[in-house]
């Protein structure tokens, strides 16, 4: 069962796309695609259209984005879900948790645009353009920012880049910082695994905060689990180094938001640069919306038209022909890490 009609065109799954999926049918297998509207927002929609229901009763496997507990529930038969979304989290309910169906996602499908993405936040702040835009909408020309003594405008060669997560999104963030001079530092769980490429070392949580003051920039590229959620506290914003960029491409869960507007207020920090928030959409009387030293975006750095499908499906084809004869699955979802 197909279930990828996304309301957001963009996400929404192109006819070549279902041209693929029914190409790569193994033998024995019957494709349902579901045409009822479905949701691409974070980790998926939390109620399913009436059709997704009654086509999931006999269905073996899923490929949504996320799954619904609905939809969970009433596949009686289902062995086998994979989410066109990287994030799990709303598909770790009760019964999934307690069930023997396999769940894969797409981690790893965002993490070129997303990385880019991170790139350009960072150069934002590192080169000022943030005052540029001032000044051009005032048609103001004037170089003191740019060329004072204690001017915060900077190079990437030569800072230090602390990257919370080192996985696709963070290892592929992680590559571009280190091409252009920087350090990078990973945060992850599994340390005895080693540096992934673009890292110089990497440490686990329990040293985050000695890390925290010696970073230049901040990124939060980690899964949203019961570990990682409000991570960045404000006592941990506050031990960031004064000056210090934050990047949150992760879920904003991680963030304690109101505290990480008065660090921002207070000019501990330089800036932040976030594309994900707790809610979303982020509620119009969010103060994060009337900080200058605030770079907003509304969750769109995955966003890279014509490369997501081709990438997503061949990971989807691919773990099909595989569970189809019992091989291993690629991106197999840990239910009790929660990634």
């Amino acid at each position: 069962m197909v279930d990828l009609a996304a309301r957001a065109k963009n996400w929404a799954l192109p006819p070549d796309g279902e041209r693929t999926i029914l190409d790569a049918t193994p033998a024995g297998w019957r494709v349902h695609m579901v045409r009822a509207l479905t949701s691409s927002d974070g980790d998926g929609p939390r109620e399913p259209s009436a059709e997704s229901i009654e086509a999931v009763a006999d269905a073996e496997a899923y490929f949504g984005f996320g799954i619904p507990k609905p939809i969970f529930l009433a596949g009686k038969h289902l062995k086998w879900v994979h989410s066109a979304a990287a994030g799990v989290g709303n598909a770790l309910f009760p019964e999934m948790m307690a069930s023997k169906v396999r769940l894969t996602n797409s981690a790893g499908m965002h993490a070129v645009p997303i990385s880019e993405y991170v790139v350009a936040g960072v150069l934002h702040f590192f080169r000022g353009l943030d005052v540029v835009l001032d000044q051009q909408r005032t048609r103001t020309w004037d170089k003191s920012f740019f060329t004072a003594m204690d001017s915060p405008v900077r190079e990437v060669g030569g800072s230090r880049a602390l990257i919370v997560g080192t996985g696709g999104i963070g290892g592929q963030v992680a590559i571009r910082l280190h091409a252009l001079g920087a350090a990078c530092v990973g945060v992850r769980r599994h340390t005895e695994r080693g540096a992934p490429p673009g890292f110089e070392r990497v440490i686990t949580t329990a040293n985050l905060d000695d890390e925290l003051p010696l970073a230049d920039v901040v990124i939060l590229a980690a899964p949203l689990t019961r570990e990682s959620t409000g991570l960045f506290s404000a006592e941990r914003l506050k031990r960031m180094k004064n000056g210090s960029i934050l990047v949150n491409v992760a879920r904003g869960a991680l963030v304690d938001e109101e505290a990480l507007a008065d660090v921002l207020r207070s000019g501990h920090l330089r800036g932040a640069v976030l594309d994900v928030f707790r809610d979303e959409p982020l509620v119009s009387d969010s103060p994060l919306w009337q900080l200058r030293s605030v770079l907003l975006s509304p969750h769109i750095s995955p966003v890279s038209p014509g490369r997501f499908w081709p990438r997503a499906l061949e990971l989807f084809c691919d773990n099909w022909r595989r569970y189809d004869r019992g091989a291993p699955l690629r991106n197999l979802v840990d239910k009790q890490a929660g990634y």
